[in-house]
């Protein structure tokens, strides 16, 4: 028995748990509340591709009459070719049979439906692809013909990663959500009922908790409530997360309210604890406690419930929101960590880092450091409050988390993490010599330097993600994103020199945004992917919503929402660009071009042949970002700037050399790196003092000198620090381990 179940419905990823059910738990455990989690997604997945329940599948498809079209004639034909290595291929993609690889590899071991028909054409894109990676990608392949199939005989709103999504976007109105809910429960709603209703019977919670991120998951969550409320009327329900946050704001339907008691808003640590002593707490007490109990279980924190029949807002508890050190390290325990399924849908490279292997879940800091954007919700406490964690301890929480799941990898999912955390983070990670892969979200901000990109390196970085969005100096600035398409290209430049991979998130049909810059735009992105300084993008089409500074001022960007009455969900915002221009049009040729771009083709095709309707010719220069990255040396280094040495101890060779009766002596300097070696010659004087300085250079020194310190040590025996600092010999070991940060 446990207090609360805490659950995330039904579909997110298949690789990795989302995290927020841990994040709670691992909160939960600091205030000693017993709380079981489940991630009900992949539950649901792994009981759905079984080979029973799909044979039942298949058998109600045909008894039904709904296997009409050709593609899915083709896979009923081979059903018992599909089934076969079902189970097998789940094993597989969990880690579990790594051999069946070369199986999976040979031409005729999978059944092959419409999925397949692209295959010829990404041929050449699994030229350098392992054959771990090859099998993975076919075996993904085979299971979205599954899941074609489940789509159109079986369930139309099926999807690996969302169910029923339509319902919960932009659903200013509950009645057709309300209208599903009345209906029979669906094959897989079936299968959703059964596994949370054998957690009911074994965890008998008091009080269910919903965490919603995505629209994705909103029907499965009013399904599960429903399902609770109609069988078990004793235990409470709550809903928050993602969705309710940014959707749920302006929720006024009373009918909400037959599935969920409560609904609550932004950080859930304190909301939760409120409603673990009104829920839970409140029988617990004596007779003489009760009437003080209850007034203490009154309290709530940002939270929806239904009171004299109308939905009202309690946010009536002083309880400040818990401070980022004080929530707790996230707990994954109860989660089927060895049963996620590692999949490759498209040779989009950053998006196998999305879907292929577990990742612990962590964040560097709530909340985003810039929080400008006028795209972005900066108007809510999730981006608005900015609270970075000490490095110390969120290398102390990787730890943890490293114990308890035995991943070493970490994905964390910032808005934007901050570079001056990012360089702490990194210089803790080496000094413990913890080995660990970790990526992140970021701003392409100057901030980034060559020598800081080295050290995240080091440290164990091998990603970044970050919104170069509209690649046009006019309206980044009207976005207010604070960076420009020159400071995108050497930052980006200074990543992919350290051996990271770089992915930019684009945007068009940006209010304002014209015909011409739409075109400049990918022709700024044609030459940050031909000159190699990106490596990944994807584009999406500019959504208004409401929590958004243009949301708040639309008239200021040139645009009318078309407003509608809100009862229910509120954060996509139709609207009118008042250019007129069709943005949705571009949509094919951009994707079409970017998908061409990261697999090194298509540099030399005109602009023009990547759409059917005719554009403007650029007006960007062909070696704009060339020379955006053709930088001048910088010779102005901080004085405060902290010099670290992140290689060996070199071995070292006296020399002498004779000139004009006068011998001149210097050491050479050898130093071993993990892939070659390298030498560098010194003036013996000059080679000493060095030598003596790089103990201190060492990254486990808790007071690196800062260049200041250095040249003034350095000018009590010698003269000209600048002269010996930018020397060729320098320069050697500048690109290679000696950082100034």
């Amino acid at each position: 028995m446990k207090d609360l179940l805490l659950i995330t419905p039904p579909f997110t990823q298949l690789n990795t748990p989302y995290p927020a059910t841990a994040y709670l738990k691992g909160f939960l455990n600091t205030k000693n509340i017993s709380a079981f989690q489940s991630d009900l997604g992949i539950e649901v997945i792994l009981e759905l591709f079984k080979k029973d329940t799909f044979q039942d599948l298949f058998d109600i498809a045909f008894e039904n009459n709904s296997i009409q079209s050709e593609n899915c004639q083709r896979i009923y034909a081979l059903k018992h070719a599909y089934l076969q290595p079902l189970e097998d291929i789940i094993a597989f993609l969990q880690g579990k049979k790594p051999t069946l690889a070369r199986q999976i590899c040979t031409d005729n071991f999978l059944p092959r439906a419409s999925r397949f028909n692209q295959l010829d054409d990404l041929d050449w894109a699994f030229g350098s692809m392992g054959m771990q990676d090859k099998a993975k990608h076919l075996a993904t392949l085979y299971l979205e013909d599954l899941s074609d199939f489940i789509i159109e005989c079986i369930d139309p709103s099926f999807g690996f990663s969302r169910y029923a999504e339509r319902l919960g976007q932009s659903a200013n109105s509950f009645d057709e959500l309300y209208i599903h809910l009345q209906d029979e429960p669906t094959f897989i709603d079936d299968i959703t009922l059964k596994i949370l209703d054998d957690k009911l019977k074994s965890i008998q919670p008091k009080l269910v908790c919903f965490s919603v991120p995505f629209p994705g998951n909103l029907y499965s969550a009013f399904r599960c409530a429903q399902h609770i409320k109609t069988n078990y009327p004793n235990i409470k329900v709550a809903m928050g997360g993602g969705f309710p946050n940014t959707e749920l704001r302006s929720v006024t339907d009373v009918r909400v309210f037959e599935f969920f008691d409560f609904i609550t808003l932004d950080d859930g640590e304190l909301p939760i604890e409120l409603l673990y002593e009104h829920v839970c707490q409140s029988e617990l007490v004596e007779d003489d406690q009760k009437e003080r109990n209850h007034n203490h279980s009154n309290e709530y924190k940002r939270t929806f419930i239904l009171e004299n029949g109308t939905v009202v807002y309690k946010n009536n508890s002083t309880k400040p929101d818990y401070k980022q050190a004080d929530i707790g390290t996230p707990d994954y325990s109860d989660l089927l960590l060895k049963d996620y399924i590692s999949v490759i849908e498209i040779a989009n490279p950053m998006h196998s880092l999305w879907s292929d292997g577990r990742w612990n879940k962590l964040t560097m800091a709530h909340g985003c450091y810039w929080g400008k954007c006028t795209f972005c919700d900066i108007s809510l406490d999730y981006i608005k409050i900015y609270e970075p964690i000490a490095a110390k301890l969120l290398v102390d929480r990787m730890e943890q988390l490293m114990e308890q799941t035995g991943e070493t990898g970490f994905h964390f999912v910032d808005e934007a993490a901050p570079p001056a955390l990012m360089k702490a983070l990194a210089l803790e990670i080496i000094k413990r010599k913890l080995t660990v892969t970790w990526w992140t979200n970021i701003r392409f901000e100057k901030n980034f330097t060559k020598d800081l990109c080295l050290l995240l390196k080091a440290s164990g970085c091998i990603a970044v993600s970050g919104g170069l969005e509209v690649a046009s100096d006019r309206l980044l600035k009207l976005i207010d994103k604070g960076v420009t398409v020159a400071q995108v290209a050497q930052v980006t430049r200074n990543f992919t020199e350290a051996n990271m991979m770089v992915h930019a998130y684009l945007m068009y049909g940006y209010p304002t945004q014209t015909v011409q810059e739409t075109v400049d735009s990918l022709e700024m992105v044609r030459q940050l992917f031909e000159i190699g300084v990106l490596q990944s993008g994807f584009w999406h089409q500019f959504a208004l919503t409401a929590h958004s500074p243009i949301g708040l001022n639309p008239a200021d960007y040139h645009i009318i929402p078309n407003t509608k009455a809100i009862t229910f969900a509120n954060n996509d915002v139709d609207f009118t660009d008042t250019t007129g221009i069709d943005h949705s049009q571009f949509s094919f040729g951009l994707k079409k071009s970017l998908f061409n771009f990261m697999h090194g083709i298509g540099f030399d095709m005109p602009l023009q042949d990547w759409f059917d309707f005719k554009i403007p010719k650029t007006t960007i220069k062909p070696d704009f970002i060339y020379q955006c990255l053709e930088t001048e040396t910088n010779f102005n280094i901080k004085p405060t700037a902290k010099i670290m040495w992140l290689g060996t101890k070199p071995l070292v060779t006296e020399q002498s050399k004779s000139k004009k009766g006068n011998t001149f002596y210097s050491l050479k300097l050898t130093f071993h790196t993990t892939t070659n070696a390298f030498d560098i010659t010194l003036d013996k004087d000059k080679g000493s003092w060095f030598l003596n300085q790089l103990n201190a250079l060492n990254i486990n020194n808790n007071h690196l000198p800062s260049f200041s310190e250095l040249k003034k040590d350095f000018e009590t025996q010698f003269e000209d620090f600048e002269l010996f600092w930018f020397s060729k010999p320098m320069n050697v070991l500048r690109d290679n381990g000696l950082l100034v940060l």
